[in-house]
């Protein structure tokens, strides 16, 4: 790996935010940032449209990628920037950026419905495809929502951080997703809520005596599922406090609904090709469009 934090920027609100969040993890994690600007190829038919002016067009995004370097390094002294500018299909190239980076970080639009499907379509297609972990910010996010409330009760960058949330399939655990979560904790000094969801059982449980025993004996169950295969990582990373949640019911309301109060959501993509291509799971699609904080998508196999 090349050592950088990558972000992709585009001149837009959310991959303002999304270059300020990569530029704090990049020092978090004591890495150069690098900015990385994708213009799309013109159609040669177009090119000869006197309204569209390709020089014009080269000349905003130097600048836009130089306005952002010069702002971010004003703003964190100690950080290394560099800048890079590609030309192709957007999706392509930044997943293409992704694979020598630790970290690719991109903007996401919008919140649920049709609109933020649509909005959203590069970050989900990069999501897709990337096989590096890729965080997607919202245009809102700014330093101080990672970090709980000062003693005024503002939030405030000086205090410490607010969770870091993980939602995690105990049927078949990955060392990737896991690793990932817990150096987060690790890096920010902050509690991981490690978050497990198990089905509803049958209503004909509801219906005899002795089924909310029945209820209570297979939440136990889950239960200690999750702390065993927490276990070796809680001895691998003894100083993070890790706060086990196994709820009944969807997991995906359980992972949006704990990370409410999360600094980063990590969710996970487990990498298949097949006939319908790149799946990112039910799951994490509902992390990507309905939890607020920055949500980190771990490829794994």
């Amino acid at each position: 790996m090349s050592g950088t934090v990558t972000a992709g920027i585009d001149g837009s609100p959310e991959s303002r935010a999304a270059a300020e969040w990569a530029a704090r993890e990049a020092l978090l994690r004591g890495l150069q940032l690098k900015i990385v600007y994708v213009r799309e190829p013109v159609p040669r038919r177009l090119a000869q449209n006197p309204l569209l002016d390709p020089e014009a067009y080269r000349h905003w995004a130097e600048q836009t990628v130089q306005e952002a370097a010069e702002g971010i390094r004003a703003r964190h002294p100690g950080l290394t920037v560099v800048t890079e500018q590609l030309t192709g299909t957007v999706a392509d190239i930044l997943c293409e950026a992704a694979g020598p980076a630790e970290l690719l970080v991109l903007g996401s639009r919008g919140l649920g419905g049709v609109g933020g499907f649509l909005a959203g379509s590069v970050s989900l297609a990069v999501v897709a495809r990337a096989e590096r972990p890729v965080v997607l910010v919202r245009a809102a996010e700014q330093a101080a929502d990672e970090h709980r409330t000062d003693p005024a009760g503002v939030p405030s960058a000086a205090a410490p951080f607010r969770p870091v949330v993980l939602g995690l399939d105990i049927d078949d655990p990955d060392d990737t997703l896991l690793e990932f979560a817990f150096e987060a904790a690790v890096r920010r000094k902050a509690p991981l809520r490690a978050v497990h969801s198990w089905p509803e059982p049958p209503t004909s449980f509801y219906r005899f005596a002795g089924d909310v025993e029945l209820y209570d004996s297979l939440a136990r169950g889950q239960a200690e599922l999750l702390s065993k295969v927490l276990r070796p990582w809680r001895q691998k990373f003894p100083d993070v406090e890790v706060i086990e949640s196994s709820r009944c019911g969807s997991a995906a309301q359980n992972v949006v609904e704990e990370s409410r109060d999360a600094s980063l959501a990590v969710v996970g993509r487990r990498i298949r090709t097949g006939l319908f291509g790149d799946r990112i799971g039910h799951v994490t699609h509902a992390a990507i469009h309905h939890i607020t904080a920055p949500v980190a998508v771990v490829a794994h196999s």
